[in-house]
């Protein structure tokens, strides 16, 4: 093997390791998600572990966070919480889910 192959094959591992770790992070910021909306609505514990999964699910709709934060949105509607602070906890708790897995 050439040192070229080597190398594409070098970098072939670091990118599926690299979006592998991203999935796990993205997966249990969901969960944290998933655990924090369930405060806020008041579900025991057997319906907030049905919550968890419906947010870890709403991520595989489409790329990126908007689907997640849309169902997020949708479910605290009636509670008064702002788009922004949403979006801060997404951020707050994607910073706790890479520490878990560092």
């Amino acid at each position: 093997m050439s040192t070229f192959d080597e190398r594409e094959k070098s970098f072939e591992k670091k990118f599926a390791h690299d979006n592998e770790l991203q999935f796990k992070v993205s997966a249990r910021r969901n969960k944290y998600l998933g655990q924090w909306a369930s405060q806020i609505l008041g579900y025991d514990q057997e319906k907030e572990k049905e919550y968890i999964q419906s947010v870890i699910k709403a991520d595989f709709e489409e790329a990126g966070d908007e689907d997640v934060f849309r169902k997020l949105k949708a479910d605290l509607k009636d509670h008064n919480i702002a788009d922004e602070e949403i979006r801060k906890k997404m951020d707050e708790l994607n910073e706790k889910a890479k520490m878990d897995f560092k």
